[in-house]
């Protein structure tokens, strides 16, 4: 961990291959940065098998799985997978898991009539077995017959993936952390707090020891304008893909929103939407522009900002950590 006021991280996208991972892992280590986080995003990049790659490849960095669906495995087999890479690398696995893109998981048909409830039902078998527990009982969608771990990782934190209100209550109550969406801006950082608090106050917990993690599309350049053009394409596939949410609703403009994903999708978003929907809903630009969007995340309440830079294939990464890490860091 730095010594910086401001935690920053990266994430490796899905898009990545494979045999990149291990030198860019240690990339991120060596430049200085506090976090890296690997996604599992369907069909790409298996989210355990490059963490346990990415922790392989470094030394000290806390390293994140951020985020496996809870619908897709089995929580027993996410449990021991949990276990498995925690017990291998003590103290530095951060394990988040979501609820999955619903387009991604009903690929696969195994998207739930309520994800909260599946959500809910896996997260706390996946902490009890982890804290030793043996399993016997039938959910509405996971059931368990003498399920122990033979070897448990009491104690390893775990990240809920979520957006709505009603899911980050329910972070706030069972998880140690909350890992927040790429387009997620500092107002929706205020409500997600607030949310989570209340899930908080349900069991007990202390909501300013919830952790934050929080991603952002990120592009860095001396050249403002070409940063900006290269994030924007970016941003307006995710705000499509995701659509109106809480996310853009604090900010009012889901109906507007609505309008161009009906209209067109990502290529009317990116057409239409304001220069200041990029301003809001991403980090880029040059870098003490870049420094200062960071600093309104973690004043907002993140705890890590963690950068995920974009376009995910023009193979910039390489560059943009260099050089996040000699013009962007020293600002922080």
């Amino acid at each position: 961990m730095s010594s910086r006021n401001i935690p920053v991280g990266v994430i490796l996208h899905g898009s990545t291959p494979p045999e990149e991972l291990i030198g860019l892992s240690q990339l991120v280590e060596n430049s200085g940065f506090d976090q890296l986080w690997l996604s599992e995003d369907y069909f790409f990049l298996g989210g355990i098998s490059s963490t346990v790659s990415a922790l392989q490849a470094t030394k000290n960095i806390p390293v994140g799985l951020g985020i496996i669906s809870a619908v897709v495995r089995h929580p027993a087999v996410t449990a021991m997978e949990i276990a498995t890479t925690a017990r291998l690398f003590p103290g530095r696995l951060m394990a988040g898991i979501g609820h999955g893109v619903p387009a991604w998981t009903k690929q696969m048909g195994v998207y739930p009539s309520s994800p909260l409830t599946a959500m809910r039902e896996a997260v706390t078998a996946v902490r009890r077995l982890l804290d030793g527990e043996t399993l016997t009982e039938d959910g509405d969608y996971f059931s368990f017959q003498d399920v122990v771990l033979t070897h448990p990782a009491e104690g390893v934190p775990l990240y809920c993936g979520v957006v709505g209100p009603k899911s980050l209550e329910f972070s706030g109550e069972v998880a140690d952390g909350t890992v927040i969406s790429v387009i997620a801006a500092p107002r929706y950082l205020e409500f997600a707090r607030e949310a989570i608090a209340r899930g908080a106050a349900i069991s007990g917990k202390d909501p300013t020891d919830h952790q934050l993690p929080t991603f952002a599309l990120y592009n860095v350049d001396a050249d403002r304008e070409r940063a900006r053009a290269a994030a924007k394409g970016v941003l307006a596939f995710y705000l499509a893909a995701v659509g109106p949410t809480a996310m853009t609703g604090v900010y009012g403009v889901n109906e507007e929103l609505a309008d161009m994903v009906a209209r067109g999708g990502p290529d009317t978003v990116e057409a239409e939407m304001p220069d200041e929907w990029l301003d809001i809903f991403a980090i880029a630009g040059e870098p003490d522009e870049c420094a200062e969007k960071i600093s309104a995340l973690h004043e907002a309440g993140a705890t890590c900002v963690v950068l995920a830079p974009v376009p995910p294939d023009d193979g910039r990464d390489r560059e943009m950590i260099e050089l996040t890490a000699s013009s962007v860091l020293p600002l922080l």
